[in-house]
This record gives C-alpha cells, structure tokens and sequence, in this order.
C-alpha cells in the first residue's frame, strides 16, 4: 500500500493512500452486516497495508464508533481514526447542533466508543449555521491542546466556511462527496484546498456502487437503503448514466483492471493529496479497491478518459434537495 499525506507541514497526517469508509458496516444501505464480520474485515485491511478509518458518531447512531473501537483496539497505534460531530438526532430528526457544549458532549462520546485517548481527526459533519464557524475552530483548538483530537476538520462545507475556520485553526482535511460522476469540488473546492494546504479526502468516490457497473436500471434498493431515495438511483437515471460505467469498462480493460479500480486510480491522479475513502463490507471488494492504488495512468489515458467525460452528462441530483440543502454552507 502507497501513503499519503493530509495537510502540510506540522498539521500533516499520514495515511494509506486509499482509506476505508465504515459506514455501511452499521448504517444506511439496508441491514446492517455481523458485527464479527466486520471486525475480521477491519483486520483484513490492516494486515493489507491499510491505515485509515472513517466513522461517525451518526453513523447507526453511535454503533459504528462502537464497531470500530473494539476492532481496532489491537492496533491502536498503527492506525488513524477519522470521526464526526455537529450532528444528533432530535424529534426524531438529524438536524445541525455545532454549539460548544454540544462538541464537548459528542468528543467524550466518541473517545468513549472508539476506546481511544484521542481522535485522530475530528471532523464537523455538517456545517451548523446558528454555531459561527469560528467559534467551532475555537473549540477544536482547544480541544488539540488538551491532547483529545489531534486534527481537525469539515465535511461538505464551503469554501468561504472553510477559509474562516483555517483562519481560527488550521484545518488538516476537508470531506466531500467527489468522483467520475460527481465533479463540483473541481470548480471552487480543489483550488482552495491547494492554496490553504489542506488535504481532501472523498467519500462515495465509487458513487455508492454505481460505478462498480454492480447496478442497472433493473436494480431495487430496499426501504432502509439510502440510495432508494436518491434522485440519480431512479430506474431511468441508471439507464441513462450507464455511459459512464462504460467508459470506465473501456478503460479497465485496456489496464486488466475493473472499473472501480479505474475510478479510484483517476482520483488519486488529480491530487497527491487525495485521499478516497471507499467502504465495503466485502473482502474481494475491500482488495478490489485497495489494488486502485497501485494502478498508473498516464497523461495521455488521463486526458483520453477527460474527453470522453466531455460528452457524458450525469442525469439526477446526488441528494434529495432536502440533503442538499445541508451542504456546501
């Protein structure tokens, strides 16, 4: 496994170049797999090379902390955990809380859970608009200061948002939804990140399964599956996008490769300081996607693979506008 770096400097973290979303191994795309399983699998991906970990404390809520904590207690010392907070369950309801007390209350869970002395990387899960971010970034330097997270970050925030916070207290990395299938980070995101020196880790970078080719427009997705309320998981939406998974079976052919292994090379080839964070609850998988770090593409496959983008356009929205709304602040 390659490594990468999050951030510059002393604010830097070192990670495997590819990271492992934990998420559907607790939460969000229908039955949640054995717990025994997951904690074999977790295993598995350390002994593979892999060194980063992502989770959050909404995730179930709370259980995939839980998982984590007692999978990776053995390991503790070789390995970086990514969580979050700003985010609880209220009426019923997620909705944004960021406030100090709040943060203070959701750290000490999470140390809790993750049976950990410090976090790794503590991300803001969704911007909070009646928390200023600056008051955030207060809190989390002082959070680093008494030694209870290490780094600090934002996830699917703007880049306004993100130059205040930097400002209060370095940011090591920003979490947003990117891949073949969804670029908006390009426009303003990407650029910011480079000028402030801050790393950027991808979630979905395999646009939750789609770009494995693993779907078509015949696929259902259960009630307590995510995707079955996402407008680009409709039945005509996957017809009309499987241009996509096309071109990247063109492409993994002429490489002996997949097509998800192709998606997360193309990643790792826009920055060195991308760092994606596909989640499995498969060992094939998990192996699958770890073999895109070692996968090469040149300038010119880089540049053949941008014009055939070109001429593909995504059909649906990633979110419900109701999801969108909490995003981007």
């Amino acid at each position: 496994m390659k490594y990468r770096k999050l951030g510059i400097g002393n604010n830097s973290l070192k990670v495997s170049a590819i990271g492992l979303g934990c998420m559907g191994m607790s939460y969000a795309y229908g039955e949640a797999p054995n717990k025994n399983d997951m904690i074999t699998l977790i295993h598995s991906a350390i002994e593979r090379g892999l060194t980063f970990f992502d989770t959050a404390e909404m995730y179930g809520p709370f259980t995939n902390e839980e998982l984590l904590g007692e999978a990776l207690a053995p390991y503790r010392d070789q390995v970086v955990i990514a969580t979050k907070f700003g985010i609880k369950i209220q009426d019923g309801k997620q909705i944004q809380d960021s406030s100090p007390n709040q943060i203070r209350k959701a750290v000490e869970g999470s140390l809790k859970r993750l049976n950990a002395d410090v976090i790794d990387l503590y991300y803001q899960h969704r911007v909070d608009t009646n928390t200023p971010i600056e008051e955030v970034a207060g809190v989390m330097k002082d959070l680093i200061s008494e030694g209870k997270i290490k780094h600090w970050g934002l996830s699917e925030a703007g880049v306004q948002t993100i130059r205040r916070a930097h400002a209060v207290q370095p940011v090591t990395a920003i979490q947003s939804e990117y891949s073949l299938w969804y670029r908006r980070p390009e426009e303003e995101l990407l650029p910011t990140l480079e000028e402030l020196g801050i790393g950027f880790v991808p979630f979905s970078p395999l646009g939750k399964g789609f770009l494995t080719g693993r779907f078509n427009k015949d696929s259902k997705f259960a009630s307590n599956d995510f995707r079955s309320i996402v407008p680009r998981f409709t039945a005509d939406a996957l017809e009309a996008n499987q241009v996509l998974v096309d071109l990247l079976k063109k492409v993994a052919d002429q490489k002996s490769a997949t097509p998800a292994q192709i998606a997360l090379a193309w990643l790792l080839e826009q920055k060195p300081w991308i760092v994606p964070i596909p989640g499995t609850t498969k060992l094939e998988r998990l192996e699958e996607n770890m073999g895109g770090a070692d996968i090469e593409l040149s300038a010119g496959e880089l540049s053949e693979i941008e014009s055939a983008l070109e001429k593909i356009k995504v059909v649906g929205d990633r979110y419900p506008e109701e999801l969108e709304k909490r995003t981007g602040l």
